[in-house]
């Protein structure tokens, strides 16, 4: 298992972390398998979406906003409760497919790390394991 470290420069922000992930499959040389990837933070997720356009990061980012209020009401007194419930929403782990030694996306598809309470150094936890 490797560990990246990613850091945010926003509260929320939707960080492509492609290129690293891609890295680290890289370097257990498994030429086909799965990836998991998973954020162990609660007010954190992993998703996959599309890559091409950043236009879309901030659709995602705003429609998340209009959907969970930062201002609830919410009984969690530490000033973030919307960061955990945005992070219930997007889920904290994903899946991917390895091929040929490359992470099994779609055309435009990308995987993004993204932070609702930041901004933070986070880690981002990416097992290879072969098929």
């Amino acid at each position: 298992m490797q560990t990246l470290m990613v850091k945010t420069e926003r509260r929320t922000q939707l960080l492509d972390v492609t290129a690293q992930v891609q890295k680290a499959v890289s370097a257990t040389k498994i030429s086909k398998g799965i990836c998991y990837l998973y954020a162990p933070h609660t007010t954190a997720g992993i998703v996959i979406n599309e890559c091409a356009d950043p236009d879309v990061a901030r659709d995602i980012e705003s429609a998340l906003d209009r959907l969970v209020s930062k201002t609830g009401p919410y009984r969690h007194s530490e000033g973030n409760a919307d960061s955990h419930v945005k992070s219930v929403l997007v889920g904290g782990s994903q899946t991917v497919f390895v091929e040929e030694g490359r992470l099994a996306l779609g055309r435009w598809q990308g995987i993004f790390f993204r932070e609702f309470d930041g901004p933070r150094e986070r880690k981002l936890m990416v097992k290879v394991l072969p098929e």
